[in-house]
């Protein structure tokens, strides 16, 4: 007999679900007070690299909130760390010494995290829902180890990549390879669906993201195939790409919030799931307000082959009671 997959691998794959599957972007993270008490002030990295403590982190938004999924309680740039990044205290990820020439690409090798592996084992044996492993996207990856630390412009990224194609393609297939290689080993340990953040692909236009990063996602996209488990992409303010996050190999295309999802079904085409696409800052409004934005999504949304989210990370100051009525929300309003 065949099992019925969970709604939310089912939803990922466009089967029928019971409900609409939820789970939140960033929800393991600075909005819940026991993940505040747990984790402490130290590092994330460090936190990240005690596989007891991030399976427990990893744990407490599924325990509080109900949601169809978890997702893994890491730092896209945990692979990259050998290269000298590390995450500073509200600043985010910060490079001692930036990638600025072929030199560099020397430094830049894949990074062992036996840690990472080890924390996905313990959650596979432990969840009730499936695991979402996750990675940085190409040029995500590239716009830290190139500004050296958070940037809204990505000036000196988009420079290199005009100015030096040959590098930036070398770049490319480096990260490429690194992506690759940390989402099949957490898939190894037990990962059930993995999401490729593409955070800060919507800085580029559609046509320099096409032709200077999407061969490089498409090697991920298509390294995953054989593993059989759901492909998730997804960017912020990349409207205009998600067309293209699809025709790389995404089984499901991430939304946010500035595009209702009838209108990025259009863009995406048949054949795919979406994820979405919830305004976070609406999670600060009063629950009426947080109600009638959630149905708005829903009311948009295809009849199969959707996965609620926010259309971006969980805010720090969300009231955790917030979310928790949301999930339940969701599961009533869309029960089969």
């Amino acid at each position: 007999m065949t099992q019925t997959p969970p709604p939310f691998l089912a939803a990922c794959t466009g089967q029928p679900v019971p409900y609409t599957p939820v789970w939140f972007m960033r929800q393991a993270g600075r909005s819940l007070p026991e993940y505040r008490a747990k984790r402490g002030s130290g590092s994330i990295l460090e936190a990240i690299r005690q596989p007891e403590l991030a399976a427990e982190l990893t744990l407490q938004p599924v325990r509080r909130y109900g949601v169809d999924a978890a997702v893994l309680f890491s730092d896209i740039v945990v692979p990259v760390t050998g290269f000298g990044v590390d995450v500073a205290p509200g600043t985010g990820p910060v490079v001692e010494q930036p990638f600025r020439a072929a030199r560099d690409l020397d430094r830049l090798r894949p990074e062992p995290t036996p840690y990472v592996e080890e924390t996905v084992r313990i959650l596979a044996r432990e969840l009730a829902v499936p695991l979402i492993g996750f990675a940085g996207g190409p040029f995500t990856l590239a716009s830290y180890l190139v500004e050296g630390r958070p940037s809204q412009a990505h000036t000196r990224t988009k420079a290199l990549m005009w100015s030096e194609p040959d590098l930036w393609a070398a770049l490319m297939d480096r990260l490429a390879t690194i992506t690759l290689a940390s989402l099949r080993a957490q898939v190894g340990a037990g990962a059930a669906a993995v999401q490729v953040f593409e955070s800060w692909g919507g800085a580029l236009s559609p046509g320099d993201y096409r032709s200077s990063v999407l061969p490089a996602l498409a090697r991920v996209l298509e390294g995953l195939g054989d593993l059989g488990v759901p492909r998730i992409v997804f960017g912020v303010n990349t409207g205009e790409l998600l067309g293209t996050f699809a025709r790389a190999g995404a089984d499901v295309v991430g939304v946010d919030w500035r595009v209702p999802l009838d209108v990025a079904g259009a863009r995406v085409g048949p054949g795919k799931a979406l994820q979405g696409n919830l305004d976070p800052a609406s999670c600060l409004a009063p629950w009426p307000v947080l109600e009638r934005s959630a149905r708005a999504v829903l009311a948009s949304a295809p009849a199969t082959g959707h996965v609620f989210n926010l259309g971006h990370g969980v805010l720090p100051e969300t009231d955790p009671v917030q979310l928790e009525r949301l999930v339940e929300l969701v599961h009533e309003a869309t029960a089969r």
